[in-house]
C-alpha cells in the first residue's frame, strides 16, 4: 500500500517540475518521505520535465533509415528547443535510436509509435521523456513516414554545416532506380511540392484556390468576359506549382519531373518530404 497521497505527489511535482509519474515513483522509493523524494528526483535528473511541456521546439534534426535492399525506409523528425541541443551527438543519437525502432516495428501511427515499447519495460514515451531530463530541453517526436512498397531511397539535407540535416526527403518508385531516386528527393527538398499529381489534390483545395483567384482578379480589375479564363490559368499554376510531377524539374527545368520520370521508365509512387518545424 502506498505510504503517500495524491497532495504529495502535487506537492513533489511543484518543487521539482517533474512529472507525475515520475514523482509517484521516487515518492514509492522514498517510502512517502518528501525530502528524499526530492533528493532522487534530482539525482535521476527529472526535475524540469513538466516544467518544459509548455515550451516551444523549433529546432531539431531529420534522420532517416533505409533498408540495405531499399525495400524499405523510414523518417523520424525529432525536436528540441535550441540548436545547441540539437548539433549535440546525445540528441542525434536519441534520434536516430527512435527512427531505428520505427524502422524495425511499423508502427501504425504517432500514438502507436509513442505506446511501444523501444526496451524492456520501457515505452518510446518513456524513453523521450528520458530524453528530456538528460538533455534538459523540451524533446518531442512530432511526425515519421515509412515506405515499404517498392525501391525506397532518402535525400537528407543540412542548412548548416554544424547541424544535423533539418531536410529529409523519402521517395519510393516502382523499380531500381538509384540515380533518378535521389535526383527526384534532391528535387523534392529543394522545390517543397505537397502533392503527388493533380489528381491528389483535394477538391476543397483546388475549389478554394478558385475563390482565391476569382476574388483577385476581381480586386484587380479584370474584365468579366476573361475570369473563367484567367481563373482557371492560375488554379493551373497553383497545381503546377504544388505537385510534384508538374513542377519543373531541378536540374533541367525545360523538363517537368513526370518527363524525367517517363524517360527513366519509372514511376514515382510516393514521397514524405519533413523539414523541421514546418
Amino acid at each position: 500500500m502506498a505510504n503517500f497521497t495524491a497532495a504529495d505527489v502535487k506537492k513533489l511535482r511543484e518543487l521539482t517540475g517533474a512529472g507525475m509519474m515520475d514523482c509517484k515513483k521516487a515518492l514509492d522509493e522514498a517510502a512517502g518521505d518528501l525530502d528524499k523524494a526530492v533528493e532522487i528526483v534530482r539525482v535521476k535528473g527529472l526535475k524540469g520535465v513538466a516544467k518544459r511541456e509548455s515550451r516551444t521546439t523549433s529546432n531539431g534534426a531529420v534522420v532517416s533509415v533505409i533498408a540495405d535492399d531499399n525495400t524499405s525506409g523510414v523518417l523520424v523528425e525529432l525536436k528540441c528547443e535550441t540548436d545547441f541541443v540539437a548539433k549535440g551527438e546525445k540528441f542525434v543519437a536519441v534520434a536516430e535510436t527512435l527512427a531505428a525502432h520505427v524502422a524495425k516495428t511499423a508502427p501504425a501511427d504517432l500514438e502507436a509509435l509513442m505506446a511501444s515499447e523501444i526496451e524492456a519495460g520501457k515505452t518510446v514515451q518513456a524513453f523521450v521523456d528520458e530524453a528530456n531530463a538528460t538533455l534538459g530541453e523540451k524533446i518531442v517526436v512530432d511526425r515519421f513516414a515509412q515506405f515499404a512498397d517498392g525501391y525506397v531511397s532518402a535525400y537528407m539535407h543540412r542548412t548548416a554545416a554544424d547541424l544535423p540535416p533539418q531536410v529529409g526527403v523519402l521517395v519510393e518508385l516502382d523499380k531500381d532506380n538509384a540515380e533518378v531516386a535521389k535526383d527526384i528527393a534532391q528535387h523534392i527538398a529543394a522545390f517543397a511540392p505537397k502533392f503527388l499529381s493533380r489528381e491528389d489534390i483535394p477538391a476543397d483545395v483546388l475549389e478554394n484556390e478558385r475563390r482565391v483567384a476569382e476574388a483577385t482578379a476581381r480586386e484587380e480589375g479584370k474584365p468579366e468576359a476573361a475570369l473563367p479564363k484567367i481563373i482557371e490559368g492560375r488554379v493551373t499554376g497553383f497545381v503546377k506549382e504544388n505537385s510534384v510531377l508538374e513542377q519543373a524539374f531541378a536540374k533541367d527545368n525545360k523538363k517537368t519531373v513526370q518527363k524525367i520520370l517517363d524517360e527513366a521508365g519509372v514511376k514515382l509512387k510516393r514521397f514524405s518530404r519533413i523539414r523541421v518545424g514546418a
